[in-house]
């Protein structure tokens, strides 16, 4: 597949779940100027990053134009809601990532509670690694969900490699209006298709998880799902722009300034 063929086919990609920095459980890393190259080469006009130093997190994005980011948010660290509550109010920062796998606790417990009042107060949306027992699989996350039903929480890899861990989460966003399935690292393409189906066309949308997973292999996943081009276009470009730019259209964000504004009260 010829990567600069993306863009005049799909428009420009949203991606929804990227990384910087290292890794070294995992032996990746991406650096500022790595993920500009990504970025260009793939047709990724705009894209969400995190790593959980969010301080060199706010270095890249404010230093790259398309790249926003997610504030990487350990309750079990002192202070962390205060360092989130100070990182939303930053123009580029526009939700929250939860890793209670690597972080080490359960998606609903009381430690996470004030977080989620306040992505709820802002209208942020909060992606939650999703896939990997004991803290990340779908069900413990509908629990939170169903602790903040005014919040919209996104399933990070919808469930991964597992294929009941797969279908758990499409069914979890079935029943839940307010859930959003997100496709990195999710190995069946043909799921993408399914979870349109089921979930619905605006809920179900596009990330690469670079440099863990590549997005010229993700992009692909999606385009050979079997969904309409219309729908590849919603999935790897409109629905994340309308879930975190506010319109499915923007190029930046249009709600980010109302936003901003209620961080600083």
């Amino acid at each position: 597949m010829n990567a600069d063929s993306l863009e005049p086919t799909y428009g420009p990609v949203f991606d929804a779940h990227m990384h910087v920095g290292e890794f070294p459980l995992f032996d990746v890393r991406l650096d500022r100027d790595g993920l500009v190259d990504l970025m260009e080469a793939h047709g990724i006009d705009a894209c969400l990053v995190f790593h959980p130093d969010n301080g060199y997190v706010r270095e890249v994005v404010e230093s790259v134009p398309g790249a926003y980011a997610l504030v990487w948010a350990n309750p079990r660290l002192a202070g962390y809601l205060e360092e989130a509550v100070r990182l939303l109010g930053h123009p580029k920062f526009l939700g929250v990532k939860l890793h209670p796998l690597l972080d080490g606790y359960h998606p609903n417990d009381p430690i996470v509670h004030p977080l989620m009042e306040v992505v709820v107060e802002r209208g942020l949306p909060v992606l939650v690694h999703c896939g990997h027992p004991i803290f990340t699989l779908p069900w413990s996350i509908e629990e939170l969900a169903h602790s903040f039903p005014e919040a919209r929480v996104i399933l990070g890899h919808m469930g991964h490699g597992n294929i009941v861990y797969i279908n758990a989460s499409i069914d979890v966003a079935e029943r839940n209006p307010h859930v959003y399935l997100e496709t990195s690292g999710m190995p069946m393409h043909t799921k993408i298709r399914e979870a349109v189906e089921r979930v619905g066309p605006d809920r179900v949308l596009y990330g690469s998880d670079a440099p863990f997973h590549h997005p010229e292999v993700e992009i692909r996943k999606v385009q050979v799902s079997g969904l309409s081009p219309e729908l590849v276009e919603r999935v790897l470009s409109r629905n994340g722009r309308a879930l975190f730019f506010g319109d499915e259209r923007a190029q930046t964000p249009v709600h980010r300034v109302r936003h901003t504004e209620q961080g600083r009260r």
